[in-house]
């Protein structure tokens, strides 16, 4: 009997140990959760902001409404004007080279563009570029032809500004043949009452022509 006593005590003890160990397991079960819980709160706290920065980053807004359409043809009495693209690469490449010295003095103030070792292989990628800008809302570079379109009389450009008080930047250029023709200020007088017309701006730069050079750099 002394031994079957001692023999039924053990398991009672086992058990109640047991349901011990079992009570602090459970509590340390949902100390783990609720400190979990409060790592992730912590953590999605600080990594919010940067999350949605990266978002912001990843899709820029547009300098133009999402609900505006850019022109993409434009015809007039003496002139047509389309988009710059892949398709208009022989007769923008024939225009500007030839007006380099022409150019370099009164649009790009520069040697860099347009240049005499500029290669057909050049022109193409500029004008993937322009197209690929276009299509993302990014800026809108468009061709000025004849009205056959077998000649590029000049290129009309719309920018984003980077200067406070402006939301877009206009810039021009003809061949020297038609700034020789006149067609320079007549092209700049039609680009102003258009830009006005039918594009959503209150304030858009016409550098080197409103707003001197030197003033706007």
């Amino acid at each position: 009997m002394k031994n079957s006593s001692s023999f039924s005590a053990l398991p009672l003890e086992a058990s109640g140990f047991n349901a011990a160990a079992a009570s602090v397991v459970q509590k340390n079960q949902g100390q783990t959760l609720f400190l979990s819980l409060l790592a992730f709160c912590i953590v999605g706290l600080f990594l919010s902001p940067s999350m949605q920065a990266q978002e912001s980053i990843a899709k820029p807004t547009s300098f133009i409404p999402d609900s505006f359409d850019p022109p993409t043809l434009v015809q007039t009495p003496e002139f047509i004007v389309r988009p710059l693209g892949p398709e208009l690469v022989d007769v923008d490449y024939v225009a500007y080279m030839s007006s380099i010295e022409h150019l370099q003095k009164t649009f790009s103030r520069s040697t860099s563009w347009p240049h005499e070792n500029l290669t057909m292989s050049d022109a193409m990628i500029d004008m993937e570029n322009e197209e690929r800008r276009f299509n993302a809302r990014e800026s809108f570079a468009y061709a000025v032809l004849s009205l056959d379109e077998t000649v590029e009389l000049g290129c009309v450009y719309v920018y984003p500004s980077s200067k406070p008080g402006f939301d877009a930047v206009i810039r021009l250029w003809v061949t020297q043949e038609q700034y020789s023709l006149g067609f320079d200020p007549a092209l700049l007088a039609w680009t102003k009452q258009w830009v006005s017309a039918a594009w959503p701006f209150k304030n858009p730069a016409y550098p080197g022509r409103d707003i001197p050079w030197s003033e706007w750099e």
